[in-house]
């Protein structure tokens, strides 16, 4: 009798799976456990990939998001964003024991900047760039992505370099006491940003290695580096050690993993594989509209973070 209260009492409520003699309701609980997990990889969100299933606001997402298993997260446009609200992301995201990626610094796609000699461009730079340090104290983060503006198609591509090296040891100058960290993201030529000075990751390593710097180091996206130059992993490889941050958008079309070209089940195995557990900003758009898109989003990174 007693065994059948038990038994009666497991089952109240929970609808049998059927065929399996399983409670429905401890499947479901199941589920939510798998899903909760926290992933293995540190992937970062950024405001613009969940709304529909969380909501619009900022704080409400950053606790949604580690619900889901992520614990990190970034906002390549933070600086755009009023002091009071900066403050807000950065108390949830320490409150959860989460951890604050990559914001841009100074960022242009209409000027020559770093490869150039126009002194009041390259003195806008620096000032952004000492802006970007007390963001970085406020969000409890070292990692700065600073973009390095235009090609100047006027002078010699060596030239350019010199120039960029010259104003990149000034950068390192302004973040080293502090111990923060510009990252240099190539960007392609072929479809989204033509004419920009840094395309290749051969090219900002040679960077890197000319400023010597723990403060100057590369960013990965692979998005960029499939559509510009392709061979991921021996490119990665390479260049791993100036390597400091990474990003995610599949090709084409920019979107979440699964989507495109990329079989980055291999790629961020291989990367785990080698001991990188930094930041892996997603760094891309949705694929399908509402709910079902951001859904979509959680399996397909649930697919590809490593075993």
């Amino acid at each position: 009798m007693q065994r059948r209260k038990f038994i009666r009492g497991l089952f109240t409520g929970s609808a049998v799976v059927a065929g399996s003699g399983i409670p429905g309701g401890f499947v479901a609980a199941e589920k939510k456990l798998i899903a909760e997990a926290p992933f293995k990889m540190k992937f970062s969100p950024d405001f613009n990939i969940f709304s529909a299933l969380p909501g619009k606001d900022v704080v409400d997402q950053i606790k949604w998001g580690y619900d889901q298993g992520f614990r990190a997260w970034e906002s390549t446009f933070l600086k755009r964003r009023p002091v009071e609200e900066q403050e807000r992301i950065s108390k949830a995201v320490q409150q959860k024991g989460m951890e604050f990626g990559q914001f841009v610094g100074t960022y242009t796609f209409e000027h020559v900047t770093f490869a150039g000699k126009n002194a009041a461009l390259r003195e806008k730079v620096l000032e952004e760039v000492r802006a970007s340090v007390e963001i970085a104290k406020r969000m409890n983060t070292k990692y700065i992505h600073n973009v390095l503006g235009l090609a100047d198609p006027k002078l010699q591509h060596d030239f350019q370099m010199a120039n960029a090296i010259e104003l990149l040891k000034r950068v390192a100058d302004i973040y080293e006491p502090h111990g923060l960290v510009s990252v240099m993201e190539s960007m392609n030529h072929k479809i989204n940003h033509p004419g920009m000075f840094l395309h290749t990751i051969p090219q900002a390593y040679a960077l890197a290695k000319a400023v010597n710097s723990p403060s100057v180091k590369v960013l990965f996206d692979f998005y960029h580096v499939q559509i510009e130059e392709g061979n991921i992993l021996p490119t990665l490889d390479y260049a791993w050690d100036e390597i400091a941050y990474m990003q995610i958008g599949d090709t084409p079309g920019r979107k979440e993993p699964t989507t495109g070209e990329i079989n980055f089940k291999n790629v961020l195995q291989h990367i785990y594989n080698k001991g990188y557990r930094g930041f892996m900003g997603m760094e891309h758009g949705v694929s399908k509209p509402g709910r079902e898109g951001e859904q979509n989003v959680l399996k397909a990174y649930r697919s590809i973070d490593p075993v």
